[in-house]
């Protein structure tokens, strides 16, 4: 077993927080003693502990004594500064550990290299860039939040296999029970859903999350002249909604409404509010001319394209065109086929 196959454990321990510690990033440590795991950790749950902190924590009374000899793994550097939780590059030099090997740097300001630099000036042997690039995927989240200033933004519709997104004039039922559950894990798994207003008045959703275990997204929608009835999904109170319009800021309890200017760049004007409140993701899940503006304008990094392939609906709203993408893989489920794009 190499240093890869440790930072790559940590990747899978990190997982295991995912949904439960944004806006902090997910990471996984291990403890590894003459090629023996004497500990493992992940940041469970945002304002706990973190990942270096519980993999410490976990090593046996029997094994501690191992801990300065041993060599930690990390797949994101440790941080160095006083947040929710102290440094955990000081826990690393006061257990005495000589050596770290780090999956990635953090480009977060209030780290970006200071994390490397205080272990490297207490005498520690680091090293870094270790299967670098799946440790920033595991954390594309995170990262594009923080280095392009706006949450990472995933596309995802549904269609008929002759490209059809919904009718007219009503809800079109495209995808099956399982891929239906498999959506609403995907929510579960993002800070923010939204949709734009035909689609919060033809279809009447309730952008919750119904059939997975997990946390409601913040859902949003744009509404520009408050034209959705009080009776509607959307407005029921069951968890907190932000409703973009032209015509008031007003905030209670579980419901905001944020006032965007609506003549040019409305995508820009809500990524900027979902970065000033800390969104570090959001789906977009329809309605089609939505879903293109934001194609567009470039503002996308991830597509989940489901096609029924068993149905044909002739006619209706034409799917979105997506431009500039790589198709990473794809799936199915009965007859429902999933594409999975990147942004070029």
């Amino acid at each position: 077993m190499n240093d890869a196959f440790f930072i790559n454990r940590c990747i899978d321990l990190a997982l295991l927080g995912a949904g439960a510690v944004a806006p902090n990033p997910m990471v996984g440590a291990v403890l590894v003693y003459n090629g023996r795991v004497i500990g493992e950790g992940y940041h469970r749950r945002y304002g706990e502990a973190h990942a270096e902190v519980n993999c410490i924590s976990s090593v046996k009374e029997e094994d501690r004594n191992y801990i300065a000899s041993s060599t930690m793994y990390v797949s994101l550097e440790p941080c160095a500064h006083y947040g929710k939780t102290p440094p955990c590059a000081d826990l690393i030099i006061k257990q005495g550990i000589k050596k770290v090997v780090i999956g990635c740097s953090d480009s977060f300001a209030q780290v970006n290299g200071a994390g490397i630099r205080k272990l490297r000036d207490a005498g520690i042997e680091v090293f870094t860039g270790l299967c670098e690039e799946a440790c920033r995927e595991l954390n594309k989240r995170f990262f594009t939040f923080h280095e392009k200033r706006r949450p990472y933004i995933i596309l995802k519709w549904a269609q008929s296999m002759d490209g059809f997104i919904g009718s007219d004039s009503k809800r079109l039922f495209i995808t099956n029970d399982i891929t239906n559950r498999l959506t609403h894990k995907w929510r579960s798994e993002e800070a923010a859903i939204i949709v734009g207003t035909n689609t919060a008045l033809i279809d009447d959703p309730s952008l919750t999350n119904r059939y997975y275990f997990g946390k409601n997204p913040l859902r949003m929608f744009v509404d520009r002249h408050l034209s959705l009835k009080q009776q509607a999904n959307l407005l029921n109170n069951e968890t907190a909604t932000v409703i973009f319009n032209a015509t008031k800021n007003l905030s209670d309890a579980k419901t905001d409404y944020a006032k965007i200017f609506f003549e040019k760049d409305v995508e820009e004007r809500i990524l900027t509010y979902c970065f000033e409140k800390k969104i570090q993701s959001i789906i977009i899940e329809g309605g089609a001319k939505f879903l293109q503006s934001f194609i567009h304008a470039g503002y996308w990094d991830e597509c989940r394209l489901i096609t029924n392939t068993a149905l044909q609906a002739f006619a209706g709203i034409k799917a979105p065109a997506l431009k500039e993408a790589v198709l990473l893989r794809s799936e199915e489920i009965f007859s429902d086929r999933i594409d999975y794009y990147k942004k070029a």
